[in-house]
């Protein structure tokens, strides 16, 4: 039979703890509200008691809206064992459960309190009656429980003897160092799952050897009835299990184990966190990283073509998401079609041929060539069917502060070859000075620049290519000459040079 496990979502607690985060009030809510309702998160820990106005005001506008959207019981607080003063500022921010920090092992308990088992067991009871006087639940964390379970497992036991008498509803079991392996968590859940069959288990796992999501799919096959994951794996050290891989995780490779997130909305919040947060998703990261739905070698894109033979479960339309083909130095015309498929565009083979070349040389350079700057390379290679009589053969630009620009220039003109160069007001200033030079010398009156823009391809992240449009006047007639390149003053150069070979007599 098919089991439903609790998803519980803790960035904005321990999420929060990621070294140089910090939630707004404004932020908090937002979260909370895409959390609980566009990714119907079953839980979400919003905060940690006592630790500033700032973070009382958040709870408080939190706790607000979940009373009126009849989802308050599914908004917790971390607290600590403290003779009620957490729970008096629980009642004050209007929240109505707490996840109570308790010590998972008997080093914790010993060098951290320096109490002992007896002592602990005593406060734990009263902040459980605590609560239970004002109507709250109380979920347990056990700190440092993995640890407890290596090198002191008869104080976790005694521990779980004692909570199981307790008006409690859940058990959270965090790996709070990181230190877990599947095979330890999967020995240690199952023992303590059978020896404990009624308790609910949550397991809460950090990111430490980048096992997380491993430990998590152990914790289930184990039998935990929850998990606590963050948005883009955010937390302490190395964060925590990461919501997108732990639900993709599940729904494709647990079949016997339900839950309740949506997935085509976890793009979104990964994104809009990271906007919050000032941290970036790594391009390579699972589920929400950029290059995760895209063929960069031209095989793949082949292959996708011929019975879709490159893709895997992980379709990005169940994440929000559209298939992408990369566009560089390990290119192939198949990952060039697709693009074009996309844009609606079509080419013959001796085109294909070309424009493929174009962006192979592009790649060899480092250049990131996008979608979007298809058309630019398709126009830029198959528009010039201008003689190629004329070349700038080649060119040196400097720029140094307090001094001119300089350009010196060498211009082949048929056969024969001629240099000069000037100062300018710019780079391309300096080039256009020393060409009227060489120009000059061989009787040719150059035709007069009227209008200069410069643009990147529309709706483009990519650095590769900028677009350089120039208008000339010459015999009271106008025309314009392009030129593309990632370097802006390159581009103008090259498209000085078709209008240089247009002139040509």
């Amino acid at each position: 039979m098919s089991k439903t496990i609790e998803i519980m979502d803790t960035t904005l607690r321990d999420g929060e703890q990621t070294s140089g985060v910090s939630f707004s009030v404004s932020e908090k809510l937002t979260l909370a509200k895409l959390l609980l309702k566009e990714l119907n998160i079953d839980r979400i820990e919003i905060a940690s008691a006592r630790v500033s106005d700032g973070e009382f005001n958040a709870v408080k506008e939190i706790t607000s809206w979940g009373v009126a959207n009849n989802c308050i019981d599914r908004i917790e607080v971390l607290t600590f064992v403290d003779n009620g003063t957490s729970i008096k500022w629980m009642k004050d921010a209007g929240a109505q459960v707490q996840n109570l920090l308790t010590k998972g092992s008997l080093n914790h308990l010993k060098f951290q309190l320096k109490q002992d088992p007896k002592q602990h067991f005593n406060n734990i009871r009263k902040s459980i009656n605590l609560a239970l006087d004002e109507g709250f639940k109380t979920n347990v964390y056990l700190e440092d429980w993995s640890n407890g379970m290596a090198y002191s497992q008869d104080y976790v036991f005694q521990y779980l003897d004692f909570i199981s008498k307790q008006h409690i509803s859940r058990v959270l079991l965090p790996d709070t160092l990181g230190v877990l392996t599947p095979e330890k968590t999967s020995t240690y859940l199952n023992l303590i799952i059978k020896r404990y069959p009624n308790i609910h288990f949550d397991f809460h796992g950090h990111n430490d050897y980048d096992l997380s999501v491993a430990n998590s799919m152990e914790a289930l096959k184990a039998g935990v009835s929850g998990l606590h994951i963050t948005v883009n794996g955010m937390g302490e050290r190395a964060g925590n299990a990461p919501l997108a891989s732990v639900v993709a995780v599940i729904n494709d490779f647990l079949p016997d184990i339900k839950i309740n997130i949506k997935e085509d909305a976890l793009h979104k919040v990964s994104q809009i966190v990271a906007t919050f947060t000032g941290f970036r998703i790594p391009a390579n990261k699972p589920i929400v990283g950029e290059n995760v739905f895209t063929q960069t070698a031209g095989i793949h894109a082949d292959g996708d073509h011929k019975n879709n033979l490159y893709f895997n479960d992980l379709l990005p339309e169940r994440f929000g998401r559209k298939r992408k083909y990369a566009l560089g130095k390990t290119s192939g015309k198949a990952n060039i079609q697709k693009n074009l498929q996309e844009l609606g565009l079509t080419l013959n083979n001796e085109d294909l041929k070309k424009v493929t070349k174009r962006i192979i040389e592009l790649g060899d350079r480092k250049e990131r060539v996008t979608a979007e700057d298809l058309p630019f390379i398709i126009s830029d290679v198959l528009g010039n069917n201008i003689p190629n009589k004329v070349k700038v053969q080649s060119y040196v630009l400097t720029h140094s502060k307090g001094l001119k620009p300089t350009t010196s220039v060498c211009i082949q003109i048929e056969n024969k070859t001629f240099e000069e160069n000037a100062s300018g007001d710019g780079q391309y200033d300096a080039f256009w000075n020393a060409l009227h030079k060489v120009f000059k010398g061989q009787k040719i009156d150059l035709p007069k620049l009227i209008d200069y823009a410069v643009r990147i391809p529309p709706g483009s992240d990519s650095d590769a290519l900028c677009e350089t449009t120039i208008i000339w006047r010459k015999n009271k007639k106008e025309f314009a000459t392009r030129g593309l390149d990632s370097d802006q003053t390159v581009s103008a150069i090259k498209a000085t040079e078709k209008m240089l070979n247009i002139i040509h007599p």
